[in-house]
């Protein structure tokens, strides 16, 4: 990997070899280690009960069934029919004391395709207003005698969100090539790496923190390499966000415990610690900091690593000093636009929480103490020190390959233009 990388130029790029063999034998270390790592939290295959509120009748998981609506009217509920699988008309309702929203709705899929349910809803808040042709998606359930009954479950979304990743995805290949469609493969590899391994092993009772920084290093080798291509200029990066990536994890832990976060003013972490108690939620915290910190830091390391190597190639003058501020330059105006959409990307996240809290005419200060607001300020303080650090430490490594010690002083064939510092 020392040699044969002009990324494109006219020329190749003069690579410190000392630097490149040091960054290329750490990442191998760190390479093994993370292999070590996997191997070592592999989960076990053994299989955990359901919690109960995801079980069906029969203690096994709840399967749903697709539906579509084909009658909509406001009428008497309580007919026999409500939630059974029926073919022709639905029974007269039984109760006429009070209204609700009755759907009839065409059983596509399962054991009762090709039949029909009757659905009675109460309107209300949270509950759903049917429309004639809207896709859903039905419970589907057995009760206590045996019979089997459905009721609305959710929108069925399985094309719509197709069509918008199907559009995200021709976008980004439209725009970006072939490096657009590494980026997507190395997106599938990261989600492959969370569902095939991270889930399983903390569910396994794995320790969190290691579990999380093996995961993130498997994520950044792969997207890394494969949107950016193997080459010094990416493996700086690359060593500079797994550095980063560290320091957050020290950093999210510190924060945590002088914070004292509990993380169960969230419903998901209070069912989690509820149903699944081997799994610790301070450990689930520290996951979700170290994991959701991946993709800001591989922006701005990438980012800071080009600009050395950029700057390098373009003024062979250049001493290392000289590209380390060029390029800092540069890391400066990117970490004041990036922490504006990290902190601003929590902000949104929470929107709905700070509404709740805006009515219920509590202090200001009690709001961002409290458990639910203090998550998001402390992951955007922790997101934000490690870009933030990021950037020099990269910069640093990456200078270090393009501009080796012993290559960064001005040439007479330069003029001079480099003769002061």
């Amino acid at each position: 990997m020392s040699h044969g990388h002009g990324h494109g130029h006219d020329g190749p790029l003069h690579i410190g070899a000392t630097a490149a063999r040091v960054v290329v034998g750490i990442l191998t270390v760190v390479g093994l280690a993370v292999l070590v790592g996997v191997i070592a939290l592999w989960p076990d295959k053994a299989n955990l009960d359901i919690p109960l509120p995801f079980q069906n009748s029969d203690g096994g998981s709840v399967v749903t069934e697709a539906g579509t609506v084909t009658l909509q009217e406001i009428g008497a509920c309580g007919s026999v029919s409500a939630g059974r699988p029926f073919v022709g008309e639905p029974a007269p309702p039984a109760n006429t004391s009070y209204q609700c929203q009755r759907s009839i709705v065409d059983i596509e899929s399962g054991p009762n395709a090709g039949t029909q349910t009757l659905l009675e809803i109460i309107p209300g808040p949270g509950q759903p207003d049917l429309r004639v042709g809207e896709h859903i998606r039905l419970l589907r359930q057995t009760d206590p005698t045996g019979a089997t009954q459905y009721s609305f479950e959710d929108y069925s979304r399985g094309l719509s969100l197709t069509l918008i990743v199907v559009a995200f995805a021709v976008v980004i290949i439209a725009v970006a090539r072939w490096r657009g469609l590494r980026a997507l493969l190395g997106l599938v590899v990261a989600f492959g790496v969370v569902v095939g391994f991270l889930l399983p092993a903390l569910l396994d009772g794995k320790p969190a923190i290691p579990v999380a920084l093996v995961s993130g290093a498997v994520i950044l080798y792969a997207v890394l390499y494969l949107a950016h291509g193997v080459s010094l200029r990416t493996s700086s990066a690359l060593l500079g966000t797994l550095a980063a990536m560290v320091l957050a994890a020290v950093l999210s832990y510190l924060s945590i415990e002088l914070t004292q976060l509990t993380g169960l003013s969230e419903e998901q972490n209070t069912n989690v610690q509820t149903y699944i108690q081997h799994v610790d939620i301070t450990g689930l915290l520290l996951a979700g900091f170290i994991i959701g910190s991946l993709g800001v830091l591989n922006d701005v390391t990438i980012t800071q690593a080009s600009s050395a190597f950029e700057l390098a190639q373009l003024d062979k003058g250049a001493t290392r000093r000289q590209v380390f501020a060029g390029s800092m330059r540069v890391g400066r105006d990117h970490i004041a636009s990036t922490v504006y959409t990290l902190v601003l990307a929590y902000a949104g996240g929470a929107l709905p929480l700070l509404l709740l809290f805006s009515v219920s005419g509590r202090p200001l200060g009690d709001v961002l103490v409290g458990d639910a607001v203090a998550i998001e300020i402390v992951r955007s303080a922790v997101g934000g020190i490690a870009l933030a650090l990021s950037v020099p430490l990269t910069t640093a490594i990456a200078v270090l390959l393009a501009r080796p010690p012993g290559s960064s002083t001005a040439t007479a064939s330069n003029g001079g233009r480099h003769s002061k510092r």
